[in-house]
């Protein structure tokens, strides 16, 4: 059964090089590994696949969410900002915006698009 098996979010990419340059360059992820005409980049549970594909941006989801810890949230926001990310904002059922921040019930929230526009998340949930 599949559930026996690791899956990870797979990103098209108009440009590799230009990928890199923000996956590497503006997140700061390291050392990612060739495989299946892209590269993996590595998290503490996963990892995800980024590769040229003629289909780049055209998914309007988020693609991918980082989980961080609520104590780490303030921090991991401060770092994207300082490079260069612009947050995103849209109609949510619940919660209140503020400085690109979502704040709900469910913890604290920030959407962003990479150069090809695949919408990358990051958020934590309330202790408890």
């Amino acid at each position: 059964m599949l559930t026996d098996h690791p899956a990870i979010p797979v990103l098209a990419v108009s440009d590799l090089d230009r990928a890199r340059s923000f996956y590497e360059g503006t997140l700061g992820l390291p050392d990612p590994v060739a495989a299946a005409g892209g590269v993996v980049y590595r998290t503490a549970s996963g990892g995800f696949l980024v590769y040229p594909s003629s289909y780049a941006g055209t998914n309007q989801a988020t693609a991918i969410s980082f989980q961080v810890p609520l104590d780490a949230f303030d921090a991991e926001i401060d770092a994207l900002r300082s490079a260069g990310v612009e947050f995103q904002t849209f109609d949510v059922p619940e919660g209140t915006w503020a400085d690109g921040v979502l704040t709900s019930a469910s913890g604290r929230s920030v959407w962003f698009a990479d150069p090809d526009g695949n919408v990358l998340n990051v958020e934590a949930e309330p202790e408890g």
